[in-house]
């Protein structure tokens, strides 16, 4: 019936990417999805960022006035935890795209943010829930928080990495799904999406930055976790008032377990001998994939071993025989995980923007006039806005201007803009280095390297501006790269494991930034003057940052010699083929001249 109906409109009228509404129909191009149905989706996002961000940013010093923990144990317990709640969309992925579908997954997981939030709330303003105030500088000396104290702020906490876990993967998914492959106008947008994403996502963390940051410094810590819970409630009910112009995909089945079939398959037929023409290998038929929304992938050459898990032998057990599709789609998400590994370390610098840079933080003069304190984490904010005028300026000239030169519809490729990331992130570290440097002078100069009475040194805050503007910058190259390449290539019915890709990059530079910071604080304790301690104008971060950027150097070659091998999945749409014949036809005219179109 819906096929019929699709073809009395006029099938062009109908999406081509397999998309449905929410009851399994075939969606009409102009009654759902576009930028349309995303504004619901990014007003969610600006909400969700702001609650996330307004925790986070602020966490480690929460952690250390409230909850009377050292540097290295606050440092670790912020990047543990948000290691935990960026490495959770493995699962959230793994449910959306083999149970529930992203929309439903999505809900359920948003109820359970709601929940850890209120919670969150409820932990930091109730007084029985937090250690006496203490103002002494070495927090050994403070009464610790009780069991009780540490497991209901611990549990909120991690309660809200479980709810994000299936929030994050699926929400910039969702947002994706609603513009089609298949169509070129469409495709174009989905171009920009990624960018504006970001874009519109991070004034959320702005305010979360500034206002929130400053109310949780200033005014307290109830109405600076209250607000964003507030706000992550209205979020919600938005989102679903949008729920009629969505564009939704139709979950299609475990996608580790499509992938660990492969891999035993192709272990299983190992001895036998791979056929010379493609053609021979297991396969269904275009019209198959057509019944199920989904799309048909010819055989490649590349990582041969698992062509053959295709091989014909006379069984139908899905553990011995795959189609080629299903060989493919392994070998899409298998390649992309070397690359994987070379985002760990970006991320990893990351980590440290909301951790030792605002620990350095506190230690200089905050001063704005002569009765204003900037709060040390809202330095943050300066990150998120480096970023949006970096992505503005990314997406409106410099892609423009390399559109021109290599006529790719990208202006560059997606590995070319996160290599460019990631020299600017052995930049910050350099820079990093030499700024600590810098304030550790001031420091002996003053006489202040044994002060424990939190004495701000006679050195401004903005000394470290200039890390925090260049890791907005690295980010806009990056973060944004990162997300656009692992849903770019991962393959269609796999789109949220992609996407769950560029979130565990981030979960896992922050458990390393924990690793490193734990075993090189050990190491230099024992060999000598500590790199890292409660007393940072006793410490030595400069060398650790000096550290951070060796091994950021090191990562940036590896990742060159990865890019240099690394195989772009075939597109399964025309589309981005017919914008690159698009700027091909393009004459080449001085910039202040305008195009005709016919």
């Amino acid at each position: 019936m819906a096929a019929s109906a699709a073809e009395e409109s006029g099938v062009d009228d109908y999406t081509k990417d397999g998309t449905v509404d929410l009851k399994g129909n075939p969606v009409l191009r102009s009654k759902r999805g576009r930028w349309k149905a995303c504004s619901f989706i990014v007003v969610y996002e600006v909400f969700e960022r702001m609650a996330y961000y307004g925790i986070s940013t602020n966490l480690i010093i929460f952690l250390t006035k409230k909850l009377h923990q050292g540097t290295v144990a606050s440092a670790n317990n912020v990047t543990n935890w948000s290691g935990t709640v960026w490495i959770m969309p493995i699962l959230g992925a793994y449910v959306a795209d083999a149970h529930l579908g992203r929309y439903r997954t999505f809900l359920i997981a948003s109820a359970i943010c709601l929940t850890g939030m209120g919670l969150l709330t409820l932990a930091v303003s109730l007084p029985s829930l937090k250690p006496p105030p203490c103002l002494d500088v070495n927090k050994g000396n403070c009464k610790p928080a009780s069991t009780l104290q540490l497991a209901v702020f611990f549990g909120a906490l991690y309660m809200l990495a479980l709810g994000t876990g299936g929030t994050k993967p699926n929400i910039s998914t969702i947002g994706a799904d609603q513009f089609d492959e298949f169509h070129p106008k469409e495709k174009a947008q989905k171009l920009s999406f990624f960018n504006w994403w970001m874009f519109s996502i991070f004034f959320g963390t702005l305010f979360a930055t500034t206002i929130l940051v400053y109310i949780q410094d200033n005014v307290g810590w109830s109405l600076g976790y209250g607000l964003p819970t507030i706000g992550l409630a209205i979020s919600i009910l938005i989102f679903v008032a949008g729920t009629p112009f969505y564009r939704h995909k139709l979950p299609t089945g475990s996608p580790f377990t499509k992938m660990a079939s492969v891999i035993v398959a192709a272990v299983r037929n190992w001895r036998l001998p791979l056929p010379n023409d493609p053609k021979e290998l297991h396969e269904l038929g275009f019209e198959e994939y057509a019944k199920q929304g989904a799309f048909r992938i010819d055989s490649t050459p590349s990582l041969r071993f698992l062509n053959k898990a295709a091989i014909r032998r006379g069984s139908s057990d899905s553990w011995k025989l795959c189609t080629v599709t299903q060989v493919e789609e392994t070998k899409q998400m298998l390649r992309m995980i070397p690359v994987l590994i070379c985002t760990f370390m970006p991320s990893t610098m990351l980590a440290q923007t909301h951790t030792l840079f605002i620990k350095q933080g506190t230690t200089l003069d905050r001063s704005i006039g002569s009765h204003f304190q900037i709060p040390p984490a809202s330095l943050a904010a300066f990150v998120t806005i480096s970023m949006l005028l970096s992505v503005v300026i990314y997406d409106r000239l410099f892609v423009k201007i390399m559109q021109r030169i290599t006529k790719n519809p990208r202006g560059i490729t997606l590995l070319q803009r996160m290599g460019i990331g990631m020299i600017l992130h052995v930049l910050i570290m350099i820079i990093a280095s030499r700024v600590e440097r810098h304030r550790l002078d001031v420091a002996r100069q003053s006489g202040q390297v044994g002060n424990v009475s939190g004495q701000a040194l006679p050195l401004t805050i903005f000394t470290l501006l200039p890390q925090f503007m260049l890791v907005g910058v690295a980010d806009a190259f990056t973060e944004v790269a990162k997300i656009e390449f692992f849903y770019d290539q991962a393959p269609e019915s796999m789109k949220s494991l992609g996407t769950s890709y560029s979130m565990t990059s981030i979960g896992i530079g922050n458990f390393l930034s924990s690793f490193h910071l734990s075993t090189v604080s050990s190491i230099t304790q024992k060999h000598g003057n500590g790199w890292i301690k409660n007393n940072l104008n006793a410490s030595h971060l400069d060398y650790y940052y000096a550290f951070l950027a060796v091994l950021s150097a090191i990562n940036f070659f590896l990742f060159l010699l990865i890019s240099k091998f690394y195989v772009y999945k075939a597109e399964v749409s025309g589309s981005i083929k017919a914008l690159a014949d698009e700027l091909n036809d393009k004459k080449l005219k001085p910039f202040g001249e305008k195009h005709t179109h016919t």
